[in-house]
């Protein structure tokens, strides 16, 4: 692509306005309402008429155009101006450009229709350019995926965003230069829109391989779609139960008869926890810690008969004690909703899904024995 120079041209203190702008004059309806750079602009439009066949000295004295009339706020006749030229030089290799500022300028007035019409018009139609190391084509899709709400239309758009910039050996000399990461996982969203859940848990694997991508608003979404990913591939999730009522009775009863196994038996078998409230995450092998809770059942084993008062419709605790772990007396048992459509005889369902250890931060609890 050529390099953009600066072109400044200034009046003369008698200027003439030129034969080809006093009569049938076709630049009229653009000089109108102008009155900075008004000179300026007439000798633009000279040079535009007179510069011959040469692309790349147009685009010189299009990008000064462009300039003076977005500068005054006229993006109309900004739009006008590059429209009609594309039409009337449907072999300039920079139209994806002059298309993309009248997209752009679209979007920015929030007719967003207009703007996605030329967004994929300039995705169809013209070849791709750089526009300060930026793709044409890839601003474009990135404006789309965006902007376009039909999930299935812009299934098609990650698609290519994946193809040609962030795959080895895509179709552009900007391939694998950006992270895919964010792109594999807005793809698996887009699927969950659609019901699609096979193709959803397929992009979130591929997210996966992506440990150091960031997602914007979400931190914590690796180790969330961590544990969808093992929720999904476990086969048999016979723990959850239809009603928080039912699980925490049977709890409370296993509890009550201190048998492990029983209460080992509604334990959920992936991404259960065992932890204090400060900690970020379990180091303990989760497994062992479970095979061995009937070591750490003492005589004056109790729990609540009802749940903690900051229980919810989506997850809730059950306080325990007399617990004999590293004299951590007093567990706090976590119970959350399965979310879950892609199965829908267990979205909706409740599971026992961990263990905090000792009493609430802040909640004035006391520490039973």
């Amino acid at each position: 692509m050529a390099l953009l120079v600066v072109v400044t041209l200034s009046g003369c203190e008698h200027y003439e306005i030129p034969a080809f702008l006093k009569k049938d004059n076709p630049y009229a309806y653009y000089l109108a309402d102008l009155d900075e750079n008004r000179k300026e602009l007439e000798q633009l439009f000279e040079l535009f008429e007179t510069s011959g066949d040469s692309y790349e000295s147009r685009f010189v004295i299009i990008q000064q155009i462009m300039k003076i009339l977005h500068t005054a706020g006229h993006r109309n006749k900004l739009n006008l101006f590059l429209t009609t030229y594309v039409e009337e030089e449907p072999e300039d290799p920079f139209n994806a450009y002059y298309l993309l500022i009248v997209a752009e300028n679209y979007r920015e007035q929030n007719a967003v229709p207009l703007a996605v019409h030329y967004y994929e018009r300039i995705i169809k139609n013209y070849h791709d350019l750089l526009v300060r190391g930026r793709s044409v084509h890839y601003i474009c899709l990135k404006n789309l995926v965006d902007t376009v709400e039909e999930p299935e239309v812009r299934i098609g758009y990650y698609k290519e965003l994946i193809a040609r910039f962030s795959e080895p050996g895509g179709s552009t000399s900007l391939a694998d230069q950006i992270d895919p990461g964010p792109t594999y996982y807005a793809l698996a969203k887009t699927y969950e829109q659609l019901g699609e859940w096979d193709l959803a848990m397929q992009a979130y694997k591929t997210f996966l391989k992506y440990p150091d991508s960031i997602i914007p608003g979400n931190s914590n979404a690796y180790r969330e779609v961590e544990a969808l990913i093992a929720f999904n591939d476990y086969r048999d999730k016979n723990w959850t139960v239809e009603n928080l009522e039912e699980l925490t009775r049977d709890i409370q009863y296993a509890i009550y008869r201190k048998d492990p196994r029983r209460l080992n038996r509604y334990r959920a078998k992936v991404n259960f926890f065992a932890k204090s409230w400060e900690q970020e995450a379990s180091e303990a092998n989760i497994e062992e810690f479970c095979s061995d809770l009937g070591r750490f059942m003492t005589s004056r084993l109790r729990c609540a008969t009802e749940l903690d008062p900051d229980s919810n419709a989506q997850e809730a605790y059950l306080e325990t004690w007399g617990w004999s772990y590293y004299r951590i007396r007093t567990w706090y048992l976590y119970f959350r909703k399965v979310h879950f459509p892609a199965d829908p005889e267990i979205n909706g369902h409740w599971e026992w899904a961990g263990i905090y250890f000792g009493a609430k931060p802040f909640s004035g609890s006391e520490q039973k024995s």
